[in-house]
């Protein structure tokens, strides 16, 4: 079964390349079958979040209608990003196999910074929302 997935992973890849994206290809593999394929597609889609890992995700929940993927595996062409990292826990992926570490050399773009608002004025909001998601988990943890 893996050297088929390797075999579909390289020729998603060599696709992403032609298209000019980054050739990075994804499979997901639920109970021996595969339920989902994808790869690069942010160039094309103009989508922030189009990495071929969280597409094969996408699809996989539309596929098996559940968010959880407990039963599923993901095979991809490089160790995923931190974004991708996150999602494939949030999806709570059984397993994540890859053929290439992410170069180490590659520059991080990102310079975002976080800021918590905790001023003063913001304390009547912070509130209000620490009530809401509060008696969001009461009533789920019953």
């Amino acid at each position: 079964m893996e050297k088929k997935i390797l075999k579909i992973l390289n020729r998603l890849a060599l696709k992403a390349a032609k298209n000019k994206e980054m050739p990075i290809a994804a499979v997901l593999v639920c109970e021996n079958k595969i339920i989902a394929k994808a790869y690069n597609r942010r160039n094309k889609s103009n989508y922030t979040t189009s990495h071929a890992e969280i597409i094969a995700i996408h699809k996989a929940n539309k596929k098996l209608k559940s968010w959880r993927l407990n039963n599923c595996s993901l095979y991809v062409t490089i160790k995923p990003c931190e974004m991708c990292d996150k999602v494939i826990k949030e999806a709570r992926l059984r397993a994540v196999y890859y053929l290439l570490d992410r170069p180490s050399e590659k520059k991080q773009h990102n310079k975002t910074d976080f800021y918590k608002l905790n001023d003063k004025c913001f304390e009547d909001d912070i509130k209000k929302y620490t009530l809401i998601i509060d008696d969001f988990w009461k009533i789920r943890r019953k």
